[in-house]
């Protein structure tokens, strides 16, 4: 079997499994736990930073002015099957288990530089946009803290200081932002033994916790790359869904192949394609996977 009809395959494998769990019950409890939610995060949050998406994009972490448009098409088409996915999970069947809930989207790459960083800030920007969920990135890469320096709060305490201290409120380091939908969850501090943390039951707990806190939240969790780095591994045994991220003509086939050889059929989410020229018509992979135009010629994760 081919690595195109691999990945297809695991991605027809996962939509069979989200299909089965999404009888009318499942839909009519996400539906009222939306209708009920009208809260935003940053309504919640008693911290608030101030994004300054002017500034972003001078530093190359949004599109440039002008294709904009284009852009944010490209991310609609990105997220469509990630939200339809995530909404049709039933949360009292996964709240105790967000290895089971797609609400927790992962975004990696197979190695360093593909661009993971700029697409989990503009997914989660685009998410934002949605009127019924909310969204709370997660600088989930301990080792390369991109997000969490692209949002000025690499020096804020944050996931990796709940995991090492049992008695700390997770819910409490997590910033709200002026753009509505929102929220960021810092890095934190580096600790030895950060696998061995991000593989525990109190990695489990903190992310019920966070989607438990507001049953209309996404978490995004930018995470490290699989392949060099035991962190990334680990985080794909408690995400829902995980996409990967791929830079046309740099990643080499045999590296991607190993990354999808990672994931489980029922977390694969697809591929996004960076700097791959392509009509907004055409995709790579198939079903669930993803393309976009925009040389992203600027700083990746």
């Amino acid at each position: 079997m081919s690595l195109v009809e691999q990945a297809i395959a695991k991605l027809r494998e996962a939509a069979g499994v989200d299909e089965r769990a999404t009888s009318g019950p499942a839909r009519s409890a996400i539906k009222a736990a939306v209708l009920q939610e009208r809260l935003e995060d940053t309504a919640r949050n008693t911290r608030i930073i101030e994004v300054d998406l002017a500034l972003m994009r001078d530093s190359g972490y949004l599109p440039e002015a002008g294709i904009e448009r284009q852009f944010a098409e490209h991310y609609r088409q990105i997220k469509r099957p990630l939200v339809e996915r995530a909404l049709k999970a039933s949360i009292p069947a996964t709240v105790g288990d967000p290895r089971q809930d797609p609400r927790v989207i992962m975004i990696t790459s197979a190695l360093p530089g593909e661009g993971k960083s700029f697409t989990s800030v503009n997914l989660a920007l685009s998410l934002a946009r949605e009127r019924d969920i909310s969204v709370l990135l997660v600088d989930a890469d301990i080792l390369k803290p991109r997000t969490s320096e692209i949002f000025g709060v690499k020096q804020e305490l944050g996931l990796m200081d709940a995991l090492r201290d049992d008695e700390m409120n997770i819910e409490s380091l997590v910033l709200g932002t002026n753009i509505r939908g929102l929220a960021i969850l810092p890095a934190g501090h580096f600790i030895e033994g950060a696998a061995e943390l991000l593989l525990s039951d109190r990695m489990r707990r903190l992310l019920s916790s966070l989607l438990g806190a507001n049953p209309r939240r996404l978490v995004v969790l930018d995470s490290p790359p699989l392949l060099p780095t035991s962190e990334g591994r680990a985080l794909t045994k408690v995400a829902g869904q995980v996409v990967l991220v791929v830079r046309s003509g740099q990643t080499p086939v045999h590296a991607l192949k190993d990354a999808i050889g990672l994931l489980d059929s029922g977390s694969f989410g697809g591929v996004i394609v960076n700097e791959a020229h392509m009509s907004l018509t055409e995709s790579f992979y198939g079903y669930g996977a993803y393309g976009y135009t925009k040389d992203e010629q600027t700083r990746s994760g």
